[in-house]
């Protein structure tokens, strides 16, 4: 088994049955040993208290380090560090700064608040001024859908890192070779970041393909091939999904990528079966 840093993502739920799925999710992929786990803040601060109290369980029943994000979406500076200041006073001290986008994803561009954080850049300097926060912040292998080229994605991922933050995770990718090009970008420019390769296991190839176009993610003609047929048998796309997303973590394996971030969409199984078929475990699990 191959020794990796796992970390893995969850969205507040909507419901109380959503809630109990979610908590036994995370009791499930807490034996695979992750570094830490992620939980999402929708736009604006839509689900603020949902967010903390799922931070809140993560970190003090299951006892698993827990990363908050933060967006600076519709709210002022005040704001948006009374959101980080309650992180620290939880007991959590990772946050994954984001921009965000307005609410209704891609349905216009972002516009700062007044009185808020213009970019990511800002909000990663603002919180590095409040505590000494471990700052996690995104990066595009096939660039920002509003960026006009790489280079100015690689301008704001360098203020980001040169503001304090020390890892960036991706947008999910289905062509590989996306990370590889960015990750050569990044070390030509020497912007002093972890580049994270962020994996998202298809649970519904119809929705995946309308996630994939809105972020501006490439389907390449050999995953429509792989998942041909699949539309009406559940099983044989979850076997597809771990058979696409295994190839892809052997070849990032390979090319000497050490972490991982998993995009569970509050699942278990989908990251389980992937980690054993790519023959992957968490460090802690590999150094007991």
């Amino acid at each position: 088994m191959l020794p990796i840093n796992l970390s893995f993502e969850f969205f507040p739920p909507k419901t109380d049955g959503g809630a109990v799925s979610l908590d036994q999710a995370i009791g499930d992929l807490k034996a695979l040993a992750p570094e830490f786990v992620s939980v999402t803040y929708g736009a604006g601060g839509s689900t603020r208290d949902r967010t903390l109290g799922v931070l809140r369980d993560i970190v003090q029943r299951h006892h698993i380090p827990a990363a908050g994000h933060l967006t600076c979406v519709g709210a002022s500076r005040e704001e948006v560090n009374a959101v980080a200041q309650s992180y620290l006073e939880a007991g959590i001290n990772r946050i994954v700064a984001l921009r965000g986008d307005p609410p209704g994803a891609f349905a216009g561009r972002f516009e700062a608040h007044p009185q808020g954080y213009r970019n990511a850049a800002e909000l990663v300097a603002g919180l590095s001024r409040i505590g000494n926060f471990e700052i996690t912040v995104a990066a595009y292998p096939e660039k920002h859908p509003e960026s006009a080229n790489f280079n100015v994605d690689l301008d704001m991922l360098a203020a980001k890192a040169d503001a304090g933050a020390t890892r960036a995770i991706t947008q999910f990718f289905f062509r590989n070779s996306h990370y590889h090009e960015l990750r050569e970008r990044i070390a030509r420019r020497g912007i002093g970041i972890e580049l994270v390769p962020g994996i998202l296991p298809v649970a519904n190839f119809t929705a995946v393909k309308r996630m994939a176009e809105q972020c501006g993610a490439e389907i390449p003609p050999e995953m429509i091939a792989h998942f041909a047929g699949t539309e009406d048998d559940h099983e044989l796309t979850a076997e597809r999904a771990v058979e696409y997303a295994a190839s892809q973590l052997a070849d990032l394996t390979a090319n000497g990528v050490t972490s991982l971030h998993i995009y569970t969409l509050n699942k278990a199984a989908p990251s389980i079966a992937l980690t054993q078929r790519a023959g992957i475990v968490g460090k802690a699990i590999a150094a007991a």
